[in-house]
């Protein structure tokens, strides 16, 4: 009989990690969860740990451990408080593998502690690989450790590569929505409510992750987390506009042939796929059919409108510590919009800005990556 692989789902409340149990419920004779961790949502954490049983829950605003340790405590589950709790957790000996499923640079610290314990991650955190892809590439190597792209473009490529794993690259395209402004121009963008940027005409995910996708910054952290994840340079990756979002990437050999992962819009076969590389499982997911597309349409991104993807590539051609900077920006400026303090359009203006202002570092440490990170926050949350 088949060992159970033991995991630990950081971020278990959003959108990734309720799709992870998602998958793992319907495949409770493979996987068993070991570890699960939120910061906020106190009762949906309480639910999940009721019904999945953990050995450990690591709830990581301070504020809300009396209510979940009360509950969990009658299920001898072992509950946790605090970031630092969270880095802790991560490298317990029984976790095979860690699904980093936290949106943003909260990510970042427990998936390096994660690392450095040998644990194998499957990533949906992009930001990691933004903020600091050089150190965490150099840190996996030298502890031998895979790391399982979950977004579901990166691992289109990954699926791709199977079997190519010594043919050359000659580029990889990004396929992007376009969001619900595809075709806007500059002038339309400065009207647009919050409302429409979170109306996703094909995701459905977290309000940051969605507005991330309004501003094609979603796919601008993509490129920078495609440089890492595969060895490319900037020139080597391309992003194209495909509305209906059935061809998730492709990759072009030297050769010239072009290889495509295809399927419907839903997170959960990458995630599937994440957990059980190398092999493929059975599941019931919803099956594309050709018969229900008549055509599938691509263009080029307008970068003049959409100019977060060219500060993106700008980014990872100057390199050092500016993707972290423009990573750090972009959280505070999302944040800044959903609070109805700034407009649409001005995201990227404060992106521009931040890029523009902050000491840049060629070869920053990891503690230069995290000053650069609180100082982009504070430049960004002094504009508009």
């Amino acid at each position: 009989m088949q060992e159970k692989k033991k995991i630990a789902i950081i971020g278990c409340t959003g959108s990734i990690g309720t799709q992870t149990l998602e998958v793992i419920e319907q495949n409770l004779d493979k996987f068993e969860v070991i570890l699960m961790s939120a910061h906020n949502n106190a009762d949906l954490l309480i639910a999940q740990a009721l019904k999945f049983v953990p050995n450990t829950v690591v709830v990581t605003n301070e504020e809300h451990y009396t209510k979940v340790e009360e509950v969990l405590w009658q299920e001898d589950i072992k509950t946790f408080a605090g970031e630092k709790a969270l880095e802790d957790a991560v490298q317990m000996d029984e976790i095979d593998l860690v699904v980093a499923g936290i949106v943003g640079y909260a990510g970042l610290m427990p998936v390096i502690k994660a690392i450095e314990a040998g644990k194998n991650i499957a990533l949906a955190n992009k930001e990691t690989l933004v903020v600091a892809g050089e150190i965490i590439t150099k840190l996996a190597q030298e502890k031998g450790v895979n790391i399982y792209p979950v977004d579901s473009e990166h691992s289109a490529i990954f699926q791709c590569l199977a079997g190519e794993w010594d043919n050359k690259i000659e580029k990889i395209i990004l396929t992007a929505s376009g969001g619900p402004f595809r075709g806007y121009s500059a002038e339309q963008l400065k009207s647009v409510s919050k409302e429409q940027a979170l109306n996703h005409p094909q995701w459905q995910m977290g309000d940051k992750i969605t507005i991330d996708s309004a501003t094609m910054m979603n796919k601008g952290l993509e490129v920078i987390e495609a440089k890492w994840l595969f060895g490319l340079q900037p020139e080597q990756i391309e992003v194209i506009v495909h509305p209906e979002s059935i061809i998730h990437s492709l990759i072009q050999f030297e050769d010239g042939a072009i290889k495509a992962q295809m399927g419907l819009p839903d997170m959960k076969l990458p995630i599937q796929y994440a957990l059980s590389y190398p092999k493929r499982y059975k599941s019931n997911f919803k099956r594309f059919s050709f018969a229900d597309y008549s055509s599938l349409n691509f263009e080029k991104v307008n970068t003049d409108v959409f100019s977060n993807l060219k500060l993106a590539y700008e980014s990872i051609r100057i390199g050092g510590n500016l993707p972290a900077a423009l990573n750090a920006a972009n959280e505070i400026a999302v944040s800044k919009f959903l609070d109805d303090k700034i407009k649409f359009h001005q995201i990227a203006l404060i992106n521009a800005a931040v890029l523009d202002k902050i000491d840049r570092i060629q070869q920053p440490s990891l503690e230069d990556l995290v000053l650069t990170d609180k100082k982009s926050r504070e430049l960004a949350d002094q504009l508009y």
